[in-house]
């Protein structure tokens, strides 16, 4: 089972950017399927991008409207989201999470369970 750190969330002023990691702590990630994912306050949590093991293949959801990106470094056995002209509707807890295929990253459905996340807060 591969195990994910989230990091990089904080406080950024709507139109501004950010980029998330999200790192692996032992195994590679060379052939597993990541997706992001976030919980807005109130909300259910939704998924935002899948990225194939070899970074070949993405997948953005509607959520994040052409502003996001995904891709990974699998030397560094990191996956990162950067995320520009953010809104305040993007505050969230913000998560990866590996899927064990690209079909299953797309409906959401994970290996494992989920992380501690990383807090985003658009605010000015």
């Amino acid at each position: 089972q591969v195990h994910l750190v989230e990091s990089g969330g904080g406080l950024v002023q709507p139109g501004g950017s950010l980029t998330l990691s999200c790192t692996a702590s032992e195994v590679t990630l060379d052939p597993v399927d990541i997706g992001w994912f976030r919980r807005a306050p109130g909300k259910e949590r939704e998924g935002l991008s899948c990225i194939s093991g070899n970074g070949n293949k993405t997948y953005y959801h509607t959520p994040t409207k052409g502003r996001f990106t995904t891709s990974r470094d699998n030397a560094k056995k990191t996956v990162y989201l950067q995320m520009k002209s953010l809104e305040p509707e993007d505050t969230a807890v913000y998560y990866c999470a590996p899927s064990r295929d690209f079909l299953n990253c797309l409906r959401g459905r994970i290996s494992g369970s989920w992380g501690q996340g990383t807090q985003v807060t658009v605010s000015s």
